[in-house]
């Protein structure tokens, strides 16, 4: 028998956006299939009087408590709250932190929000997402070689998520879907720049997926040649022999998450460099 899900609160306080502290509260979770955590963000916490309401929040729901607060005398508020809530509270980034002071022999600046500024990174991630959104879905061929990477796939193998992935680390992706019995665009196969992958997956995944598409849309998709297996296994088909015929690499997404699969093209990336 399955055992009962559980539920427990999960206090996430950041002086910035919280994304970091979301993915390392999330990632820890993950690892208790049986507990599901109902999380609480309290980005932006720069003062007292903020972390004063936070903590009147976890007082009618008390639970674990997480933070990324690089004033240490906020920190410091933080514990001692927490300890005499008798609450357990960890600072995410603090060991992180002690490493890289031991290891480079200077304390750290203490930025809130550091990771955040407007820097030529930075502009770098916005410029490598115009031009995803812009290249998604086949659009815009025509400068197709300014890509840094392109990703192409029959419907529902997660081309346009992994694109977007790839984008907020600042890498130009586009992505173009492969019809069964159609070309490639031409722009496409006179690439000589970006890197081009084929993504694929069993047929009764991709199955599966449009499946539930279909259950959440009004579409005028035909539900019979859509999700019928036999026929995605012949867009498969042809997918796999446009790949092998131009060569270009193919990565199976079928138990692959979004950033596994960008993970695995970013290493690919870096082989063919």
């Amino acid at each position: 028998m399955n055992k009962t899900q559980s539920f427990f609160h999960l206090h996430l306080i950041s002086d910035a956006t919280g994304e970091t502290l979301l993915a390392a509260g999330r990632a820890a979770s993950a690892q208790y299939k049986d507990a599901r955590a109902i999380e609480h963000i309290y980005p932006l916490v720069r003062t007292e009087k903020q972390l004063q309401k936070v903590f009147e929040e976890i007082d009618s729901e008390p639970g674990i408590i997480l933070y990324t607060i690089v004033d240490q005398n906020l920190a410091r508020l933080i514990d001692e709250r927490a300890g005499t809530m008798g609450l357990p509270c960890v600072s995410v980034l603090e060991p992180v932190l002690s490493v890289f002071q031991s290891y480079l022999g200077t304390p750290a600046g203490r930025r809130v929000g550091a990771q955040h500024v407007l820097d030529a990174d930075y502009f770098r991630r916005i410029d490598a997402l115009n031009f995803t959104m812009e290249h998604d879905d086949g659009q815009m061929p025509g400068d197709i070689d300014d890509a840094d990477i392109v990703i192409i796939g029959i419907s529902r193998t997660s081309k346009t998520p992994t694109s977007i992935y790839l984008a907020n680390r600042g890498i130009k992706t586009a992505n173009i879907p492969i019809v069964l019995g159609v070309p490639m665009p031409d722009e496409l196969i006179r690439a000589k720049r970006p890197l081009i992958v084929g993504l694929i997956a069993t047929a009764e995944r991709i199955s599966h997926i449009r499946q539930n598409r279909l259950l959440g849309t009004a579409g005028a998709y035909s539900s019979a040649d859509y999700v019928d297996r036999a026929t995605i296994a012949q867009e498969l088909a042809y997918a796999r022999q446009i790949c092998t015929r131009h060569n270009w690499p193919m990565i199976d997404v079928t138990r692959r998450s979004i950033e596994e699969t960008a993970a695995a093209i970013v290493a690919l990336r870096g082989k063919t460099r």
